[in-house]
């Protein structure tokens, strides 16, 4: 991390000691070090220069910005410049953001202060109206206004294709990324380091009891195996730390030490599916609805459908075993397809919607075959002839 920790702070240098303008975006996957490398770039930035006096920083999430007009509000707030503006009144985003700019100024250019704006959850941003918090930031550090340097922080490594190409023509294109090399061996070194205890604990016996029960833990087959699926799901330090708090939160004074049945039970805790459980709610048409979809995505190896392929692959179910489900009005079953759509359990085929009838629009199942059974397994009183349906190869 030694030579991108020296190029952003070589880029925020130029910035705060020359006046010089720049963008950059850190990319890497979540618990992969971005905000740490940036803490610690501008750590030493404020410690070596006297940019502390004069640079000027702007923190926005877009979690918490959720539209321009927000972010526009919280630019003012942390510039300090809420007196300034007053109840001014601006023709456009643009005007409002280079009248802010101005009031920083202290002279000409090379006594502006600099602004240092950080933009968390990067391509968030990109998916507000127009793009225009983007445009006018990169716009502004490309012209010779207030030397301003945008960072972003994104986990997106498309990030680049969600820019108009008004907004991608102003940025300049500097990417710095920070790739995950952990290995199963240094996550379970993790894992150990912080399950262990100190030398200096106050019961030695216990520390070196409890240290050793630790160490055993890890050669159990089925501990390794709940700890590789975790580590496959997510390589981040915090998923882990999730992990270990739960397994700590089943020792208590009769069970003083973790048992593998903790480590198995607190994974199956951290790994819980939402769309499954979501499944477990459903009525027993939208069930047969979603397993209609599931043969469907089997014929058609994955390809989209529409509402009426479903309801015909749902009847030729009904013909077979019209016994044991109700014969439903093909309004009901309209109304399940909707709800369906409704709990984003299936979504719409991207440009399938425009001038499309309800009942033609191309849609794709979000969900696979391992949910769909596990689901099953587990919805109470689920009919028997349905189960069968779900389990046929074809429907």
């Amino acid at each position: 991390m030694e030579s991108q920790h020296k190029h952003l702070l070589e880029l925020l240098k130029r910035t705060s000691d020359h006046g010089e303008s720049n963008s950059v975006l850190i990319i890497g996957p979540r618990g992969g070090g971005k905000t740490m490398l940036l803490n610690c770039v501008l750590r030493d930035l404020l410690e070596v220069t006297d940019a502390s006096k004069i640079l000027l920083q702007v923190h926005l999430n877009g979690l918490l910005q959720t539209d321009d007009h927000v972010a526009l509000k919280e630019i003012t707030r942390q510039l300090h410049l809420e007196n300034v503006v007053g109840d001014k009144v601006f023709g456009s985003f643009a005007e409002n953001l280079v009248f802010l700019l101005d009031a920083l100024k202290k002279g000409d250019r090379s006594n502006s202060r600099p602004v240092l704006f950080i933009l968390d959850e990067f391509d968030l941003f990109a998916h507000h109206r127009n793009q225009t918090l983007l445009y006018n930031l990169l716009d502004v550090s490309q012209s010779a206004q207030t030397p301003i340097a945008v960072v972003g922080l994104t986990c997106r490594l498309d990030v680049l294709e969600l820019l108009e190409k008004r907004v991608k023509s102003r940025f300049s294109h500097r990417q710095i990324h920070l790739l995950s090399s952990a290995t199963f061996t240094h996550f379970l070194e993790t894992a150990t380091s912080q399950l262990s205890l100190p030398d200096d604990f106050p019961d030695d016996q216990f520390a070196q009891e409890w240290n050793a029960n630790i160490k055993a833990l890890w050669k159990d087959k089925s501990v390794k195996n709940a700890l590789q699926r975790h580590f496959n799901s997510s390589k981040d330090l915090r998923s882990l730390h999730l992990l270990l708090m739960l397994m700590l939160s089943r020792v208590t004074v009769s069970k003083p030490f973790i048992q593998p049945a903790d480590i198995i039970e607190a994974s199956r805790c951290c790994m819980v599916d939402s769309k499954a459980n979501v499944l477990h709610g459903l009525s027993i048409l939208e069930l047969c609805l979603i397993i209609a979809m599931k043969h469907l995505n089997d014929i058609y190896d994955g390809g989209p459908f529409n509402f009426h392929m479903v309801h015909n692959e749902f009847k030729k179910f009904l013909q077979r075993k019209s016994h044991s489900i109700h014969n439903f009005e093909k309004p009901v079953v309209i109304k399940a397809f909707e709800h369906l759509h409704e709990l984003e359990l299936i979504r719409s085929v991207e440009g399938s919607t425009a001038k499309i009838q309800r009942e033609y629009q191309l849609m794709k199942l979000m969900l696979d075959h391992t949910q769909i059974m596990e689901a099953l397994q587990k919805y109470p009183q689920c009919p028997t002839d349905v189960k069968q349906w779900a389990m046929s190869s074809f429907g």
